[in-house]
This record gives structure tokens, sequence and C-alpha cells, in this order.
């Protein structure tokens, strides 16, 4: 995920907070965030699989 990504990600959640998001930023936010989950669980299942506590998938 590259760090423009995440800027945004925060940008929108310090908004949404203090004012409230668009329903295009709101979308752009979801998106982003599934984006994020995918990533996360991507690079913890790696490092899972790499420590040995994890099968890989075939």
């Amino acid at each position: 995920m590259e760090k423009e990504q995440l800027e945004r990600i925060r940008q929108l959640a310090r908004k949404q907070k203090a004012e409230g998001l668009t329903s295009e930023e709101a979308e752009e936010q979801q998106r982003l965030h599934i984006k994020y989950l995918d990533f996360v669980r991507i690079r913890v299942k790696k490092q899972l699989e790499e420590a040995g506590h994890c099968h890989k998938q075939k």
C-alpha cells in the first residue's frame, strides 16, 4: 500500500470526525479501507508462513 493511500485514509478519517464526508468521499474511504485490510492480511499471512506457523495454501 502506498504512502499516499495511507495519508488519504487519514485525511478522510479526520474530515469524517470533524465535519462529515460526502457520499463520494464515504465510498472512497470504504474502498481504501478494504484495500488496506487486504494488504494487512497478506502481510500477516506471509509473516506467519515464514515463521512456520501457517501452512501455505495450494
